[in-house]
């Protein structure tokens, strides 16, 4: 089997990238419409960096990343979920690092831009409002940037180019399923 690196090709960047996408909701497939994203932009021959806000790192397509030339992926690591008692302090943590990798993705020359539930990390008070905004504005009209989580907030959906929103009809974990390695996580 004859191994696939595209090349560089520096006039999709004349395409016009810098657009904002946001994929919301309770349903699922946020995280695979983005991983989807990311492939085809690799495949074209854009640079990708996918970044893991609220994960921890150990779902099935974090080794496909590490093969896919062209996707630079980045997880601060794992940590437990947030319970009802509120995000604990390696949350916020976490947040702050995958923040951090986020800005120098940017500076650093990335073509796409995926922030995966970091609407979450907002949902949650580990991020502030202002610095997902600010993040947005170090894109627009230079990296295209795709953000995903359960809600968006209005400042945010105004403030994308693409706003999609992801509706759950039904879901075999309501029936007591687990979540399934490769399927779900």
């Amino acid at each position: 089997m004859k191994s696939y690196y595209p090349k560089r090709d520096n006039r999709l960047k004349e395409q016009g990238l810098g657009m904002i996408h946001i994929c919301y909701g309770r349903g699922s497939g946020k995280t695979t419409r983005s991983i989807g994203l990311a492939v085809r932009a690799a495949g074209a021959g854009l640079q990708v960096h996918f970044v893991q806000y609220m994960k921890s790192g150990d779902s099935g397509e974090v080794d496909m990343f590490h093969v896919i030339p062209g996707i630079i992926y980045y997880c601060p690591g794992p940590h437990p979920f947030i319970k009802p008692g509120g995000p604990e302090s390696i949350h916020i943590h976490h947040a702050r690092k995958a923040q951090a990798h986020a800005k120098e993705a940017i500076q650093n020359g990335a073509d796409v831009l995926v922030c995966d539930e970091i609407l979450n990390a907002l949902i949650f008070g580990v991020l502030p409002l202002e610095a997902v905004e600010e993040l947005i504005e170090r894109c627009r009209q230079r990296v295209e940037l795709v953000m995903t989580g359960s809600d968006a907030p209005d400042e945010i959906i105004r403030a994308a180019d693409y706003a999609t929103e992801f509706i759950q009809k039904k879901h075999p974990y309501y029936e007591g399923v687990a979540a399934r390695r490769g399927i779900e996580f």
